[in-house]
């Protein structure tokens, strides 16, 4: 599991499976969009304007418990990142 912040776009992604699936994107409203994969999976949740949907993100960021807590990986921006399951989402807005 992997918990993901861009400050830089505002959004949030807590991603459960790191492997590359194909996902059926399940958008609860706007800013909430759950990725669900074969089997009915949970894949990922990804929130834009995180700071504004989850109070107090930015300031007190995230309490792990109950789980052990492994180091971040660091990759470059001309590499891609291999758990990305699909494109880009499109929310509702776009064409």
């Amino acid at each position: 599991m992997k918990i993901a912040y861009d400050p830089t776009v505002d959004a949030l992604t807590i991603r459960f499976v790191e492997e590359r699936v194909e996902c059926e994107v399940i958008r609860l409203n706007d800013r909430v969009a759950v990725d669900i994969g074969p089997g009915e999976c949970v894949v990922a949740i990804e929130v834009l304007d995180a700071s504004e949907v989850v109070p107090d993100l930015v300031e007190r960021g995230v309490a792990i418990e109950g789980l052990r807590v492994a180091p971040a990986k660091v990759t470059r921006c001309d590499e891609p990142e291999k758990g990305i399951a699909r494109q880009p989402t499109k929310w509702a807005s776009q064409p």
